[in-house]
């Protein structure tokens, strides 16, 4: 048997022996429900397992899981973890042209998929070169290998399952892709004992507990804790345009303690209980990350759980978590005295109360098992730690962290590695990639991506804290802070998102709109020296939470935007560079449509 300290599935069967009979999984089926029971979950898990071993996979092969979330995902999550196999788990919402490529750079050694998928296997077989292991999850037709009918039903009694280290792979998982193409991450089977072990005990769950998961990924390891996972009725990779009631439904339906989502889903769920008055009043702790919960969705969901419940904003990375949390009660609630912050602030307030002043969003306090450091920001490479600065408390630079739940490498994109991970004699620290600092009271506050601060002439920008300026304007449901032009002479732009019901209609309100956007920013310091604003219907935003945005994308909008604006009167189809794009504080000669400034000077291009 595998080390249980080490192996979450071990962990399965402890709680399959404490809590036999209660339901570990529940699925929303139709009108009903499917479910298992600890019980058969770990004699299930434990079947297919040796199954898997007699087909012949033996420890480190990996396996693509793609199966929709529910009994059987859950199930083949943890059959893998007991055949040592390695799991190469995707998001599907990325994009069929991105999974495929992804899905391709793990080199995956066979499939554990759909029908669709593995017909998608067949006719890309050249992509999958080494695929050979092959389960179906569903009906099999032309693509050989067996089904997962079959394979619990292989006589299977003499087959052994593999012992586990701690240091064995157990996962490759893909970042969401929102700095750079998606990277996939290797987890040790130590990494993930540490974040199951994290949480509980961060948390305090407790066996007997019911969570609804409306993020299939971290609903996972409920049964290692002996918390039943209740999968709601809704599309993983759209929780943007989740149907509330669905989870409303669940939670009532099985009198849910715990409920874990993205922003997007408590944004809708939380909307649709105001709206119609409706609770959840078992629901003691909700859990959200992926990006900065707004305080008005912290505050709505508060409102709808019970009296003594609470919102908890886990933050973290693919790479790392969890790494920090904080509630809603501190979010909202009075600091207790005036933080100590980057710029000169107003005292005495909550953290959402500094956070629209444009001092960030504090993300927390770190679990115990974490170290961090904040350091001065270095564009590439930091070979050792020695080479870092650490920064005091209140200056902004970038998070990094360790502990045993930070993954140690990339195993595509490898290129990474050098960019992200910190050497300290045997041990690594890993780069976040976000900016931010700690307060008097030890927690970080971010202030976005290190990759998405706009590097202008006079200083470095950030763009949580810039942005918070223009989200407290009622029409504005979000903004971002993009650059244009080369780094160091960057000229900030703000690219608007309105509400939908609230879009302005007509040349006159949107200037209207604009110009009071104008004068918000600059009434503040942080965004005085913002002249350029741009309206976007819906930002592009990363498909795993629907809540990062792209600020990439956008900032190759606004270019193309801003250079067609520049020179549109010259019936320019497309611009790459133009001498009409020159410095205002240099206004000889200059077009007066010219919205920025640090381009080459360049000849006029056009397509002809």
């Amino acid at each position: 048997m595998s080390d249980a300290a080490h192996n979450v599935a071990d962990r399965l069967s402890a709680m399959a022996r404490l809590r036999g009979d209660a339901p570990a999984v529940v699925e929303a089926v139709g009108r009903g429900y499917r479910r298992f029971s600890f019980r058969q979950l770990d004699r299930d898990s434990d079947r297919i397992a040796r199954g898997l071993v007699s087909l012949g996979v033996k420890p480190g092969t990996r396996l693509a899981l793609l199966v929709r979330p529910g009994v059987d995902f859950v199930s083949l999550v943890f059959a893998l973890l007991k055949s040592v196999a390695v799991a190469v788990l995707i998001d599907p919402g990325m994009g069929m042209k991105q999974m495929i490529a992804c899905l391709a750079e793990a080199e995956p050694e066979g499939f554990v998929a759909i029908p669709a998928a593995h017909a998608a296997r067949k006719l890309l077989g050249r992509r999958f070169p080494k695929a050979k292991f092959n389960v179906t999850v569903g009906r099999r037709w032309f693509w050989g290998g067996t089904t997962l009918a079959a394979l619990r039903n292989r006589p299977v009694d003499d087959i052994k399952l593999p012992p586990v280290g701690g240091g064995d792979p157990a996962a490759v998982i893909f970042t969401t892709g929102s700095t750079g193409p998606p990277k996939g991450v290797l987890f040790s089977h130590e990494n993930f004992a540490s974040q199951v072990d994290q949480i509980r005990e961060f948390f305090d769950i407790r066996p007997g507990e019911i969570d609804v998961a409306c993020f299939p990924f971290f609903g996972l390891f409920n049964c290692a804790m002996g918390v039943t996972t209740v999968v709601p009725k809704m599309d993983p990779s759209r929780p943007a345009h989740v149907n509330p009631a669905n989870i409303v439904a669940a939670a009532r339906d099985w009198k849910a303690t715990q409920a874990f989502g993205s922003p997007a889903v408590w944004d809708r769920v939380s909307r649709y209980c105001q709206a119609r008055g409706e609770t959840m009043p078992t629901l003691r702790r909700v859990l959200s990350s992926g990006a900065p919960v707004a305080a008005d969705i912290l505050r709505r969901m508060k409102n709808c759980i019970h009296p003594l419940g609470d919102v908890h904003t886990p933050y973290g990375a693919t790479e790392s978590l969890p790494v920090a949390s904080i509630s809603a009660t501190e979010v909202l609630g009075p600091v207790g005295a005036a933080v100590e912050l980057p710029r000169p602030q107003e005292g005495g307030s909550s953290t959402a109360a500094l956070t629209c002043r444009g001092a960030g969003v504090c993300v927390g306090r770190r679990f115990p098992g974490v170290e961090w450091k904040v350091i001065r920001v270095v564009d590439g490479p930091i070979r050792s730690i020695d080479e870092v600065e650490e920064l005091p408390a209140g200056e902004i630079g970038e998070l990094i962290v360790r502990g045993p739940m930070v993954t140690r490498r990339y195993v595509t994109r490898t290129e990474s590695n050098a960019t992200a991970k910190i050497a300290d004699g045997a041990d690594l620290w890993h780069r976040m990639g976000d900016c931010g600092y700690l307060d008097a009271w030890g927690r970080f506050w971010f202030c976005g991506r290190v990759a998405h601060r706009v590097l202008a002439s006079d200083g470095p920008m950030y763009p949580v804290c810039c942005e918070a300026i223009f989200n407290r304007h009622p029409k504005i449901r979000r903004s971002a802070l993009v650059g244009v032009g080369p780094p160091g002479r960057q000229r900030p732009v703000v690219v608007l998102e309105p509400h939908a019901a609230l879009r302005p209609k007509g040349k006159a309100s949107k200037a209207e709109l604009l110009n009071e956007i104008r004068r918000l920013g600059a009434a503040n310091p942080l965004t005085e020296g913002i002249d350029d604003f741009l309206l976007h219907a819906v930002f592009p935003v990363d498909i795993r939470h629907n809540a990062k945005i792209f600020r990439e994308k956008l900032a190759a909008w606004a270019t193309e935007r801003l250079l067609s604006y520049c020179c549109g009167k010259l019936q320019i189809r497309r611009v790459r560079a133009c001498t009409h794009l020159i410095s205002r504080q240099n206004q000889a000669g200059a077009c007066k449509h010219a919205p920025y400034s640090g381009f080459p000077q360049q000849k006029l291009l056009k397509d002809k």
